[in-house]
């Protein structure tokens, strides 16, 4: 990847960091929840996954137990509101499965295993792809890797960083390359207390998981996802983009 690449993401960042500030992903109460909610956010919206969710925080069986003991076809009705439900109520019982087997159920001792290892074991499983593997690792497991999403590149597509032909490795390591020596931009603490600003549904109120404690890179990884879910949803959007009122706008080819 050229330098020119990696200094236009930094940009990016930049940009969008001062216009938003932090944008507190992933909204959870603990890594159990965001690792749920990666599998239950496929091919869906987050209003849908977060009634999901909250059913099964309602019959309090957000935890690995709770997944474990509750029979698949009651699992099924509690998260039916995220779609293809029996397939990702299927996919959690896997992975609760898996975390028994090679860890012992433990999260900690899953997640202290080295990041290129444990993701190439996520993969394995049904249902994980890249995108739900890099999910888990970054929000729930504090690894550093770049997520990469349909927004991502439909924006770097459009901004002709990248071709149509780029695999997500490709994207994923660009990102990663780009950002790991860069952190969060200074901002005081009363700031960063608040509740975040930013395009709707880019943003979540504080969660603990969103105020967790994090290295530079997996902060700036974790704010540079969320800040382009924010410019994919409310301005390039798959059809009509509205360029205009985009802070990335400058940045597009043809304003330069």
């Amino acid at each position: 990847m050229s330098e020119t690449k990696h200094d236009t993401i930094r940009a990016y960042y930049r940009t969008l960091f001062s216009a938003w500030g932090r944008q507190h992903w992933w909204p959870a109460q603990s890594r159990f929840e965001v690792i749920v909610g990666a599998y239950l956010t496929q091919n869906t919206s987050w209003t849908n996954v977060a009634k999901a969710l909250g059913n099964l925080r309602k019959a309090r069986l957000l935890t690995i137990r709770g997944i474990r003991r509750t029979p698949q076809a009651e699992l099924e009705q509690l998260i039916r509101p995220a779609g293809y439900f029996r397939q990702k109520a299927q996919r959690l019982k896997t992975f609760v499965s898996f975390l028994d087997a090679h860890y012992s159920g433990s999260l900690a001792r899953m997640f202290a295993r080295p990041t290129a290892e444990l993701r190439v074991e996520l993969l394995a499983l049904n249902g994980v792809g890249p995108e739900t593997a890099d999910s888990i690792l970054l929000y729930a497991g504090n690894h550093p890797v770049f997520v990469v999403d349909a927004y991502t590149r439909r924006i770097l597509e459009r901004h002709q960083i990248v071709s149509s032909a780029a695999r997500y490795e490709e994207i994923r390591q660009l990102f990663e390359q780009a950002l790991a020596a860069i952190g969060t931009p200074e901002i005081d603490r009363e700031s960063s207390a608040k509740i975040p600003v930013g395009p709707p549904g880019s943003s979540h109120r504080l969660s603990r998981m969103s105020t967790a404690e994090r290295s530079a890179p997996v902060q700036a990884f974790n704010e540079m996802h969320g800040l382009i879910v924010g410019v994919g949803k409310t301005y390039c959007l798959k059809s009509q983009p509205q360029c205009e009122q985009c802070p990335l706008q400058k940045f597009l080819p043809q304003a330069k």
